[in-house]
């Protein structure tokens, strides 16, 4: 009961924080796009940042962008992009456009000398990335700031499950997401390829950066990916769900599988077709290794840790790791089993050195980020610009590897 007083309380708050006062000095933020994502991914942890205030917006359509205005109590409309990137007010722009505009409005948003959240993935393929993270005006003293906002990487749960992880000894990685059928539109942007839609792109980009970070390193190659198509109607280059799987240093393997319109995976008659409803899933399983003990000399004790972490992109809202242990007590000479047991634990992680445990993952973001623009130390998380370079290179060399084009760049690299 405790518990479950406990969630209704954090994910209250996270969803209604309590305003604070704002600095004179605050970073004055503009959104370009009225987007379905920036209340969750910046408006509402705004609320709670002292330094941080929403102050303008700019829409493809004027009208929508003075309603979204009104509804989020944002002052200031600009007539379109552009307009808001040459307000000298604005310190710093949060871009949730379709994928294939990224690059262009944080290029322009960088050369107007703001600092840039973007949204991931941070553009349409890895060329637009290299350009865009590798711009000079990134490299210049007290240049903009860009982040890739990659949210869940800042969650205390997701540094929780990276203490839990003995990184030389992962051997395998699996990696799964399914967003139910409806919630992403049938014909919408994620499902036209020459605005860099996909489910790779939307969703799986998340499942790939937690395989990268799980391993702290590049894959060797990518052994194999396939996709399914999305309905007919569609671009015939979009992938509603696609699995993939790469090979690792020291021969680990990396996997993952994501839908953006999952149905079916019930065990009831005449449900087939409804929605899926399953957590993001992470498991980590470890080679087996030595551990010390007062044994006979001719024994051996060994121990195999798997760690599974659920809701690991969304952590904020519920999360659970699980940290399972199978230990074996065997002869060495002919590696009979003399005892064997098993040992499971829970762990959750709500709050992180700052901030409270009603905190989201995008919340903790923003304190990043705004550590970075006020040149602070902070925790030490952060995506670096490579890091987005490499993220697009691994998308790119899966999409190729199933038979699918890259994503298309609209304007010229």
């Amino acid at each position: 009961m405790f518990a479950l007083a406990s969630f209704i309380r954090r994910n209250y708050e996270a969803s209604y924080p309590k305003e604070v006062p704002k600095q004179s000095t605050a970073v004055r933020f503009g959104l370009l796009g009225a987007t379905d994502i920036a209340p969750l991914a910046l408006i509402t942890p705004a609320k709670s940042h002292p330094e941080v205030i929403i102050a303008a917006v700019a829409a493809r359509d004027e009208k929508r962008a003075r309603s979204y205005a009104k509804r989020y109590k944002i002052p200031i409309v600009h007539p379109n992009y552009q307009a808001l990137l040459d307000d000298s007010a604005i310190d710093a722009v949060y871009i949730a456009l379709p994928n294939a505009h990224h690059y262009e409005w944080a290029t322009k948003a960088l050369e107007a000398g703001k600092h840039v959240l973007l949204e991931k993935p941070s553009v349409s393929n890895a060329d637009e990335a290299a350009k865009l993270f590798r711009h000079p005006m990134l490299s210049k003293h007290g240049g903009p700031v860009l982040l890739e906002a990659m949210h869940f990487r800042f969650h205390p749960a997701w540094q929780k499950l990276l203490s839990l992880i003995d990184l030389g000894d992962v051997v395998e990685a699996h990696s799964t997401q399914y967003v139910p059928k409806g919630i992403i539109p049938l014909y919408g942007n994620q499902c036209k390829y020459s605005l860099a839609g996909g489910c790779l792109m939307r969703i799986g980009t998340y499942n790939i950066a937690s395989l990268r970070q799980l391993f702290g390193a590049e894959p060797e190659d990518c052994l194999d990916a396939s996709f399914t198509r999305v309905p007919p109607g569609n671009d015939k280059e979009i992938d509603q769900a696609f699995c993939g799987k790469w090979k690792f240093r020291s021969g680990a393997i990396g996997s993952i599988e994501v839908d953006m319109m999952a149905d079916g995976g019930y065990s009831w008659p005449l449900t087939s077709e409804f929605p899926t409803l399953a957590l993001p899933k992470l498991t980590i399983k470890h080679r087996e290794v030595v551990v010390e003990s007062e044994l006979p000399t001719d024994q051996e004790h060994v121990v195999t840790k798997t760690v599974t972490m659920w809701n690991w992109s969304f952590a904020f809202i519920y999360h659970r790791i699980d940290i399972e242990e199978k230990h074996t007590v065997r002869s060495k000479s002919d590696g009979k089993t003399v005892k064997d047991w098993l040992e499971t634990s829970y762990v959750k992680e709500y709050s992180g050195k700052t901030g409270t445990d009603s905190w989201t993952s995008y919340r903790y973001q923003l304190e990043e980020f705004l550590n970075k623009v006020r040149e602070r130390p902070g925790s030490g998380v952060w995506v670096e610009g490579e890091d987005s370079v490499n993220q697009m290179k691994m998308i790119d060399d899966a999409y190729i590897k199933a038979g699918l084009p890259v994503r298309p760049s609209l304007t010229k690299v």
